[in-house]
Parts: C-alpha cells; structure tokens; sequence
C-alpha cells in the first residue's frame, strides 16, 4: 500500500494558551517582526534568495494584520531602535525583548521565527511574552512543508488560528 503525504502538512510542536486570546483585545504590545533563520546548506552557499525574504515580508505582514485585527495595538519600536538595530534575533536574545517592551510601557512582547532546515522542512513559530516576566502567555510553533508561498501563508495562518486566537 502506497501512503501520500501533503506536501504541506504541518506538525503542531509546542502549544501555550496561559492568558485567553481575549485578554488581548485592546492591550498594547511591542512587535519585533519575524527573524528568518537559514540553517540549510544552500543559505551557507548561495546566500539570501530574493523569493525567501519575499516570504519574510508576506508572513511579517499577515501577522501584523491579524495581531491589530484581533485588537492588539502594537507600538512604535523608534524609542528602542538602537538597541535593536544591535540585536540578530529578538526571539532568542535572553529576553532582550521583554526589556525592551518594558521600556517602551507595554504588557507585552511578540516575536516570531522562520527557520529553514530545507527547502522541504522549515519551522514556523510566534510567541507573545508577559513583558514583566518574560513567561510566555501565547504561542505556537509548526513545522511546515515546502518553502512556497503557499506553504508560508498556510504555516501563517495555521499558528494564528489555532495557536494564536483561540482557545
């Protein structure tokens, strides 16, 4: 018997719902965009693909939109941008972040990954951070399949809609 996979499919890594989606509604928060990661061999060798950053741009773009749809306000990041102009990756720089967002007065900070392995397997993940703590209070990584547009958008929206805004 012969098994087809999609080549698509996403695998649910890690979940964390600590604070209802609705508990954000009409919160402000510092959003540090999304870090792209290449840890592949061809990244090594050929450097950044246009296509990729393209990707970038679109995932960074639909997460600011659905993070301000579902009521969200995120903040101006110019008081802080010296400090982040000096950081690679706000999403692993020993809470830099959550500094950051307590500089800037909000309860809250978010980040988000993309890391290619392949051009077959790559991970997705967004994390909203309780800025006086550090915990994380929503989040959501998958893993995706195929690094095309539409495989970015479906990770996107998966990580939104069932890690992100609902419960």
């Amino acid at each position: 018997m012969r098994h087809s996979f999609a080549p698509l499919a996403m695998l649910l890594i890690v979940a964390s719902g600590d604070v209802a989606a609705e508990e954000l509604a009409g919160k402000k928060a510092a959003w540090f965009g999304v870090t792209y990661l290449d840890t592949s061999y061809e990244g090594e060798i050929r450097g950044p693909r246009a296509d990729e950053q393209a990707r970038v741009a679109m995932v960074e773009d639909y997460f600011t939109d659905e993070l301000e749809a579902h009521g969200l306000e995120l903040v101006d990041l110019s008081p802080v941008a010296e400090e982040l102009a000096r950081i690679v990756n706000p999403a692993e720089c020993y809470g830099c972040d959550t500094r950051m967002a307590q500089e800037l007065g909000v309860p809250y900070s978010i980040v988000a990954e993309v890391q290619k392995v392949s051009n077959l397997i790559l991970s997705m993940n967004l994390q909203i951070r309780d800025a006086a703590t550090g915990r994380q209070v929503r989040a959501l990584a998958v893993d995706i399949r195929g690094n095309t547009d539409e495989s970015w958008r479906r990770g996107a929206r998966y990580v939104i809609e069932r890690g992100i805004f609902t419960e």
